[in-house]
């Protein structure tokens, strides 16, 4: 009996060991899950030559999630290489105007109106270090740098009857910083975590009516959480 309850201890530790294993040199791991943007609280102050420059107005970036993926290489048991995608992350873009100044322009108050949807994807490249633990959970640090493009920008119907028109905004290079953590789950399978900081600015130009021009800097700014289910090639 003594005999029989070593034998399984000992084929239990075995089997955690080789779950524990780190990753080697030329492993390549991919990862699929939900990914949420959210964009910093800061809102972004509206520039309308027309009105003498800065104004009162200000819009805000709204959050979005969709499916995150990414891919990861392995140069040794501590450094890699990853690639973040996703499928393109579309947010609300909304205009404050605490003191109404917006009644005098258009004969009506758009504070927190949805001006608009603006559409992007934000390819990241990071260099990870993946911490030696001897253990399933294997955290990691990262940086790494981001460009984001933006594309399918356009109003809504109640800004548009309102003169709102020709809504552009710049790509962007930034760099990301992240936290994040494997379990690992068997050999080949792991669940992960992660959660990076990315700089995204960009302006966004548009016009009111056919002659007034507007513009605002955006500090986009995202904090990027996932979670993520893992396979190891």
């Amino acid at each position: 009996m003594r005999k029989n309850i070593l034998t399984v201890i000992a084929l239990s530790t075995l089997s955690l060991s080789a779950v524990a294993d780190n990753y080697q040199a030329g492993d390549i791991v991919v990862r699929g899950g939900i990914t949420l943007v959210e964009p910093a609280s800061d809102k972004a102050g509206v520039y309308v030559e027309a009105l003498g420059g800065n104004t009162p107005l200000s819009i805000s970036v709204e959050d979005n999630t969709q499916l995150g993926l990414n891919f990861v290489y392995f140069y040794d048991n501590n450094w890699a290489v990853e690639v973040l995608a996703a499928t393109p992350f579309t947010h609300d873009v909304a205009i404050h105007d605490p003191q109404g100044i917006s009644e005098g322009i258009f004969g009506t108050n758009v504070d927190g109106l949805t001006l608009g949807e603006v559409t992007h994807l934000p390819p990241t490249v990071s260099a990870l270090y993946y911490f030696d633990t001897q253990s399933n959970f294997k955290p990691y640090v990262g940086l790494g740098v981001n460009y984001t493009i933006f594309f399918d920008e356009s109003f809504k119907s109640a800004p548009k009857s309102l003169g709102f028109n020709k809504l552009e905004l710049d790509g962007s290079f930034g760099f990301s910083a992240q936290l994040g953590a494997d379990y690992q789950l068997n050999d080949k399978w792991h669940v992960n975590a992660s959660v990076r900081y990315i700089d995204i600015n960009t302006e966004a130009n548009f016009m009111i009516g056919d002659a007034i021009k507007g513009s605002a800097e955006v500090d986009v700014d995202p904090m990027v959480y996932s979670v993520m289910l893992g396979y190891k090639f």
